[in-house]
């Protein structure tokens, strides 16, 4: 998949994510729901042990209450392709 793309993706599923912010009252409950699908998305998107290491943070991103602004799937995005030399 062209890393534009994997970007995009990783920027619609981070406003996803802060939808939260825009709910008041059902915001926690859809951070439990979101929680596991953000870090299961993380995995399929971000492959091997990196991606199992982001997939761990975005769950407990997500699941911890006044986390959800961090963007975690922009920032893997920017640790796979711009400052990871490997």
């Amino acid at each position: 998949m062209n890393k534009y793309k994997i970007l995009l993706i990783g920027i619609v599923l981070d406003a996803i994510g802060c939808i939260s912010y825009v709910i008041p009252g059902i915001g926690e409950f859809a951070d439990v729901i979101w929680a596991p699908i953000a870090g299961w998305l993380m995995t399929k998107l971000y492959k091997g042990k990196p991606g199992k290491i982001a997939a761990l943070v975005a769950f407990v991103e997500e699941a911890v209450p006044g986390l959800d602004i961090i963007p975690t799937f922009t920032l893997m995005w920017l640790y796979t392709y711009v400052f990871n030399k490997e």
